[in-house]
Parts: C-alpha cells; structure tokens; sequence
C-alpha cells in the first residue's frame, strides 16, 4: 500500500513503455499515484493518465521554471482543468525556483501568488516547489496565510522543516533520503511527525539507490519508504500505512 505523491509519469521518458510501466505499479505494491502538472500542457496530460488509470490522480499547475509565457488565460484553463475533473486534487507544482541565473524573482512570484489565490479560490490544496528562493517561498506562503500544502522534494534543513510543520504543511521526502550524502535530508526528516510525512519519487528524476542515475519510476518509491522507516525507527508496513493515509486524506480521497 505505498502512494506515491509525485510523479510526472507523463515525461516523454516514458513515451516508448508509459502503460507498460504503470500497469506494473501494483506488482512494486504501488496503490495510488498522483501525477503532478508542470505546465498547461503537462496539467493537460495530467488529467489524462488519471482518468485513463482509476488509481492514478491529478495535480494542475504551472511550475516556477515554465512561467515565462503565462497569461490569465493559463489560470482561466487551470481552473476549468480542476472543476471539471474529480480526480484533480491539488494546484501544483507552483513555487519559486531562484536556481538559474535567468530566473525572474518578481515574475516567479506574481504567479506563484496569483496560482495560490486560485487554490484558496478552490478550496484546493498546493504542492509546493522551493529551490534556492532566499526564502520568499516561505514568506510568501505566510504572508497569504496557506497552510494546506506539501513542501515535495523536501531536502533542507530540519529548522525549515520543523517551521514547515507549524505552518500546517506537510513535507514530502525523494529518493535523496537514500543518497550518501543526504545528511541534511535524513535530519529533516527525523523532526517532522509521522502525520506530517509523505514519500514522492519524482520521477522520472531523482531516482534512489541502488538504482542513482537511471530513469526512476513509481515503483521505486519503495526505496524512499525503506529508508524513511529506518529514520523514523518503524516498521516498514506501518511506514506504508501512515504516509499512505497522508496522502489520501491531504488529497482528500476516500477507499
């Protein structure tokens, strides 16, 4: 019974075996999977895979990198994206990412806000993307009083999970928890409550070991699992149980 909270199983990556490898999941013990919009494009195909598989789901967004070229328009078309579809669950993934040197802080954040102002328009809940954002990610997510999110790929440090907490959000863990190098990660994680946890592969990025560097998949959040219950001292089975019960009641699905 593993969920996995992030996926972007619509990357072209998987366009020569895409039904093959999600029709797999389940044999992995893959239960529910969400897959996350990235632009209105992706948003778009999204929506497909999740009504095309029952236990897939769907997030619509425009992610920090892809806002060059955005208009009302796009928040038009992400609003009817979610009202039309039940197994649109979230807005996202929105954020600011400050990385490369042609990032535009200011453009990044008037749409991040204007994409949380749909959300709380919706009563939907955000996933959240931070990437070296100097801290106006956090700030602004104060300043509008959001609280019903995830903070995915989380691997900061265990002060900013723990203020992430007190916000109300839950954080979500990658594959880095299994990197050697992931000590800032592993400390995260051993600070934030088990109702707070939720595990993500991101893929087709962020693949853990043993399997670094090639393509990741939704089967491979086992390994986030695995680790994450090591960290947390629990069982692997009621790691399972916990952040499986995690994502299904922030993404508000019900058995």
């Amino acid at each position: 019974m593993l969920f996995d909270t992030h996926a972007h199983l619509d990357d072209p990556q998987f366009d020569a075996d895409r039904d093959a490898v999600i029709r797999s999941l389940k044999e992995y013990g893959v239960s529910r999977v969400t897959n996350i919009g990235a632009d209105i494009n992706t948003s778009r195909q999204a929506v497909a895979l999740a009504n095309q598989y029952d236990f897939i789901y769907a997030s619509v967004g425009v992610h920090p990198g892809e806002i060059s070229g955005m208009c009302n328009e796009d928040l038009d078309t992400l609003k009817t994206l979610a009202l039309s579809n039940p197994k649109v669950r979230a807005i996202g993934e929105i954020g600011l990412d400050y990385h490369y040197d042609d990032a535009d802080p200011q453009k990044q954040q008037f749409w991040f806000r204007r994409q949380l102002e749909l959300a709380k328009e919706l009563s939907m809940p955000v996933v959240i993307h931070d990437r070296d954002s100097k801290g106006d990610c956090i700030r602004i997510l104060k300043e509008m009083q959001v609280s019903n999110g995830v903070m995915h790929c989380f691997s900061g440090s265990a002060e900013t999970a723990t203020e992430l907490v007190n916000m109300g959000f839950m954080v979500s863990f990658t594959g880095v928890l299994t990197f050697k190098n992931a000590r800032r990660a592993v400390e995260a994680c051993s600070v934030v409550p088990l109702d707070r946890l939720m595990i993500e592969t991101d893929c087709p990025y962020m693949a853990p070991e043993p399997h670094r560097g090639k393509r990741n998949f939704s089967g491979y959040v086992v390994h986030v699992a695995e680790k994450m219950a090591e960290i947390k001292g629990i069982s692997f089975d009621e790691l399972c149980k916990i952040t499986t019960r995690n994502a299904m009641e922030f993404y508000g699905i019900c058995d």
